[in-house]
């Protein structure tokens, strides 16, 4: 799995635009948390290759930029949850979930519906 690394706010509007084309998946990492780890893991052991079609992920190290995670849940109206997914189409969040919650079938299951 290729992650995109968000470490600036301009990217915001990046995604945003990218979803105009394509659902963008955020992952919230959390680099000192074990669940976040977990989550982190159990997601990228999921990902198949071909997932990459339908979604481009995102990935921020919210530890060292939790300014920008403050500023993705005001532009996408999402509380701030760490771990957490959110994903974006058309320039809105259409789902996220957090923790134990991040599921990688209702991931890959919302971007191809």
């Amino acid at each position: 799995m290729e992650w995109n690394k968000i470490d600036n706010p301009d990217q915001i509007n990046t995604l945003k635009e990218e979803s105009k084309g394509q659902m963008v998946m955020l992952f919230k990492h959390s680099t000192t948390c074990p669940i976040s780890s977990m989550a982190l893991n159990r997601l990228e052991r999921s990902w198949q290759d071909d997932d990459a079609q339908v979604i481009k992920p995102y990935f921020l190290d919210l530890l060292k930029y939790r300014s920008i995670s403050n500023e993705i849940a005001d532009a996408f109206s999402v509380q701030h949850e760490s771990p957490q997914v959110i994903l974006i189409k058309e320039g809105e969040a259409v789902y996220n979930n957090s923790h134990m919650g991040i599921n990688y079938a209702e991931i890959i299951g919302q971007a191809k519906s």
